[in-house]
């Protein structure tokens, strides 16, 4: 499955595990590599020395190609751009801002750049600024979206821009997988499906409410705030949904959320945390070994494709 992602980054498969803030540590990271895709470490609102200590544990447990995902919002983002180049990392994937004044420190130590974007003018800025790739994510996913879906933004920023595109939101099995790349995507990105894998070291009551999750599941809050978010419906999301349907302040909601996530994914509250997951919560009914779902996600893909080869057909 050779793609000019596959090639860029130096992966056998042309699959991207999503940085998950508070949920995707070098286990995780190191797992996906093993098994032929791209693990990413989720550097998120974190020290910048965690991400130096994950960065060292991620390569005791592989010698296969990983990165970091960084928020750029982040109080650490300077101090962990630095790190990223110290510790030779060679994939960074940028969200929440733009990478643009890293640049040229990333692209002097050979690191590959890909910004998640979830608009087509922001797939154009980025390409002009140097990206090497970027990860189209629609609003299907969990965590802070867009508000365009993945059908529709994938070709769209497709025909904008020449560099590779990853496909990201709503994608569970080979059949999201085969879907992107008919819509010209290169790669796909992917989150909630890897959450419940074994090397995902979150609380077990996060894997089992995402296990126990229907199609109708999720909820998305901050609508009105500008910052929405897609979770898994819970007491708290029901509260705030209702305060926020009631004109409460953006003061009065944050604090419903404050630490949320590292609530549910830590501490396992799954009531009054932010359980994160995107609408493919439905889809995920167990829990295998990143390499056996890799090995699952690439019999699917191809399965698909040659299933409906008859549309190719003479």
């Amino acid at each position: 499955m050779k793609t000019r992602v596959t090639e860029l980054l130096g992966i056998e498969y042309p699959i991207i595990q999503g940085g998950m803030a508070w949920v995707a540590d070098h286990h995780i990271a190191a797992a996906v590599s093993e098994a032929g895709g791209l693990g990413l470490i989720a550097a998120a609102n974190a020290p910048a020395e965690w991400v130096r200590e994950q960065i060292r544990e991620a390569k005791k447990l592989t010698d296969k190609t990983f990165g970091v995902n960084i928020m750029l919002m982040s109080p650490s983002a300077d101090e962990v751009a630095k790190i990223v180049v110290e510790e030779g990392i060679k994939v960074v994937t940028t969200g929440a801002g733009n990478p643009e004044k890293y640049m040229e420190a990333w692209k002097a130590a050979g690191v590959k750049v890909i910004p998640v974007v979830a608009s087509v003018a922001l797939a154009r800025r980025m390409e002009r600024c140097g990206a090497d790739a970027v990860v189209a994510e629609g609003t299907e996913s969990g965590g802070h979206i867009g508000e365009t879906t993945t059908m529709a933004l994938v070709p769209q920023v497709v025909d904008a821009v020449k560099i590779p595109v990853i496909a990201a939101g709503g994608i569970a099995d080979g059949r999201g997988i085969a879907a992107a790349f008919m819509l010209g995507a290169e790669a796909v990105q992917m989150g909630t499906r890897f959450v419940a894998t074994e090397e995902c070291h979150v609380h077990e009551n996060y894997k089992q409410f995402l296990l126990k999750a229907r199609d109708i599941d999720t909820r998305v809050t901050g609508r009105t705030t500008g910052h929405p978010v897609r979770t898994l419906r819970n007491p708290m999301t029901k509260e705030y949904l209702e305060k926020e349907a009631a004109g409460a302040s953006f003061e009065e909601l944050e604090m419903l959320t404050l630490g949320g996530l590292r609530k549910a994914v830590v501490d396992g509250d799954v009531k009054t945390g932010s359980v994160m997951s995107g609408q493919i919560a439905g889809m995920v009914k167990d829990v295998p070994t990143c390499k056996e779902l890799m090995a699952r996600l690439i019999r699917e893909t191809k399965e698909t494709v040659k299933k409906n080869s008859f549309l190719v057909e003479e």
